[in-house]
């Protein structure tokens, strides 16, 4: 089962040609292998190349335009898993007359899967805040995956609890926190990897929102922090210029 109005299709770009003449499709195993060390830690739980295939037979490519929704709140669990490929989906739920986003997916993320195992409905909402492609697994492949593959489940077990981990830490230093540390966090946490801080490619509504807080709130601790040379704010961004200085705000 797969979203409605959503484009499900190969990869542009992925046939090539043997030697013999033929045309293949490595896609699908490309993007196995892709997921293979998206989830879990290699080391610990390693797949083998059949687990790679089984993987590569069950992925289904979906792509999504900015703004349209991959599924809704209080959605059935059966819809399955998703993993981002590239682009960024948005998580939210209601509250009141507005909403409050919890989380941003990038590429690499997975959803779907807890609310699965666990058969509860789905929380909260996903939107696409740009042009998204995702790997989606049925319910019941994703069912079959783990029980046929024991490197595949112990490597989905990690991910699971690395995830589980992080949540709660990140709910933890939230907890009690003046908002100018709340924003540090929340920046350093967001931020793309990078050697010299890296950038937060989120609009301040979003920020605002995943802090519950107003955006003129926002705005002049952003303000304040650009001042002192911590940041860089700029259209839908904010690159951190000093991780430092982020990280000992986060801590008081």
């Amino acid at each position: 089962m797969t979203p409605s109005g959503v484009n499900v299709s190969r990869w542009p770009g992925a046939l090539r040609t043997t030697r013999t003449g033929s045309v293949t499709d490595d896609a699908p195993i490309r993007d196995a292998a892709w997921v293979a060390r998206c989830v879990g830690r290699g080391a610990a739980a390693p797949l083998a190349s059949g687990d790679v295939a089984a993987l590569a037979q069950t992925l289904r490519p979906i792509e999504l335009r900015a703004g349209q929704p991959l599924f809704g709140a209080n959605a059935d669990s059966s819809t399955g898993v998703w993993i981002i490929r590239s682009g960024q989906v948005e998580l939210s739920v209601a509250a009141g007359r507005g909403r409050v986003v919890v989380g941003v997916l990038r590429p690499g993320d997975v959803e779907g899967d807890i609310p699965l195992l666990l058969g509860l409905a789905l929380p909260y909402t996903a939107r696409a805040l740009d042009a998204v492609t995702c790997l989606h697994l049925t319910s019941s492949d994703f069912e079959r995956l783990l029980a046929r593959h024991p490197a595949i489940a112990r490597r989905w077990l990690s991910s699971v609890a690395q995830r589980l981990a992080t949540s709660q830490e990140r709910l933890i230093a939230l907890l009690g926190r003046p908002l100018p540390a709340q924003l540090a966090g929340l920046l350093l946490d967001e931020a793309d990897p990078d050697p010299d801080g890296g950038v937060v490619r989120l609009p301040q509504r979003t920020l605002a929102a995943m802090l519950g807080v107003a955006r003129p709130s926002l705005n002049k601790i952003l303000k304040d922090f650009e001042r002192h040379g911590h940041i860089e704010v700029g259209y839908a961004s904010v690159r951190v210029l000093d991780t430092a200085a982020l990280a000992r705000i986060r801590s008081h």
